[in-house]
């Protein structure tokens, strides 16, 4: 049992224990152990058309948009062109297990992944609320203050301002003087 041969998404692939591949897009989330009951061939069993009791066990790694795709049509003669772009979407998994004679997939695989990324996921939200625990704390303490300067700035605005200093206005000439 070295390799099986799946059917997902309108395509065949061959894989083995540790692959990871890009298929078309799966409705799970990523961690989730996704299991292809279609299995065409495993090592040198052939099946018409699938192979009975075979099963291919995966961990869904991640789904996003692959790379654009260009679509040009051009009508020679016509002076029509239309350019459009498509991304689809693929997931990409890890294959864990292949099975035969009906046996289900472990999850143990699986639930050390998770558990692992959970604990690593868990650390740095503690660390990020208490983070924003003292910034909040430290904005409670600042905002009365702030809010206290307000109430009394605009009142004592004139007051806290050094008067401008008018400029001096320069005695006119008196034409009266004779």
């Amino acid at each position: 049992m070295t390799f099986a041969v799946i059917k997902t998404g309108g395509k065949q692939y061959k894989v083995a224990a540790n692959d990871v591949i890009k298929i078309e897009k799966l409705d799970a989330q990523a961690g989730d152990v996704v299991t292809f009951d279609q299995v065409l061939m495993v090592g040198d069993t052939i099946g018409a058309p699938l192979v009975e009791g075979a099963l291919v066990a995966a961990e869904l790694v991640e789904t996003k948009k692959s790379k654009t795709v260009i679509v040009f049509k051009k009508r020679r003669r016509h002076n029509s062109r239309r350019r459009n772009g498509h991304r689809q979407l693929l997931s990409t998994v890890r294959i864990t297990e292949i099975l035969t004679g009906g046996a289900k997939p472990t999850t143990k695989a699986a639930a050390k992944t998770a558990a692992t990324e959970s604990v690593t996921d868990a650390a740095p939200a503690k660390k990020t609320t208490k983070k924003a625990e003292a910034a909040e704390a430290t904005e409670a303490k600042a905002a009365p203050k702030k809010a206290s300067k307000k109430t009394e700035g605009e009142a004592d605005t004139a007051a806290e301002k050094p008067a401008k200093k008018a400029p001096a206005k320069k005695a006119a000439p008196k034409a009266d003087q004779e």
